[in-house]
């Protein structure tokens, strides 16, 4: 997969790297089939922790590539450009269901469907220098890669309709306000600061975390009375796991724990 690289630094934390410089990382359909390959790759690994997102050179992404010769040919009709979208849509589903914490570094232009795959991670670190944009208006669009879902969760209904019918672009420090990013950063401290907060996030227990993550997710589809069920269950498997005993004993002894997923 040249436009993709893929990096394991043997600590649990895996580094996706968007890689067309030359065209601000736009994403044709075959990288979307290539992502979806990355995703499902994650998920299945006992070994990966985390999984962090960021583009090659001075962008994160600029969205699909709709100059690629994949990118759909209005000729073709609504049934070819469904079959075109629903990769996409296949792509941002992967994206959410990975049961591990998962990072944007964003480090430029994240634009239209790249700054929904930024909005889909679990927590974004973005340079001074980036910009977001639900720019799909002015391109004749729609929101897609799950943003009519993301965007009203993170920032309410009425920010989430301005952001969308005016396609502005905005800065990383109005991204921060809006809720949309955790930190801003110096540009040239991105990936370090993302590389600490990974690895701290990777030598928490990957068994609880993971639950932990599924039970924020659900939280906005389930009642209260679910919500206190589904952490009563969770936390007894907890209880009954390695990890937590590593944990207690830990604590007692002075040290930092050492998680493995057991």
């Amino acid at each position: 997969m040249p436009n993709l690289i893929v990096e394991r630094d043997g600590e649990g934390v895996v580094t996706l790297t968007l890689n067309r410089p030359e065209k601000k990382n736009a994403i044709s359909r075959d990288m979307f089939r290539e992502l979806i390959a990355v995703f499902d790759e994650v998920t299945a690994s006992r070994d990966d922790r985390v999984l962090v997102i960021t583009g090659a050179g001075d962008a994160f992404t600029s969205g699909a590539d709709l100059t690629a010769p994949d990118a759909g040919d209005v000729t073709k009709g609504a049934g070819y450009a469904l079959e075109s979208m629903r990769v996409v849509g296949r792509a941002a589903l992967r994206l959410h269901e990975i049961p591990k914490p998962t990072i944007a570094a964003v480090n430029g232009a994240a634009v239209g469907a790249g700054c929904n795959l930024a909005l889909g991670c679990d927590l974004i670190v973005a340079a001074d220098t980036a910009r977001f944009s639900e720019i799909f208006a002015r391109r004749g669009l729609n929101l897609d890669f799950g943003g009519s879902w993301l965007l009203p969760r993170l920032v309410g209904m009425h920010k989430a309709k301005e952001l969308a019918f005016l396609a502005d672009v905005i800065s990383a420090d109005e991204a921060e306000r809006y809720g949309i990013v955790n930190r801003v950063v110096p540009a040239d401290d991105l990936m370090k600061v993302v590389g600490e907060l990974a690895h701290r996030i990777a030598a928490q227990p990957p068994v609880q975390i993971s639950i932990t993550k599924k039970l924020l997710d659900q939280s906005f589809s389930v009642s209260m009375a679910e919500a206190l069920e589904f952490e009563d269950v969770a936390q007894s498997l907890a209880f009954s796991s390695r990890d937590t005993a590593e944990a207690m004993l830990a604590f007692i002894e002075k040290r930092e724990p050492k998680f493995t997923g057991e």
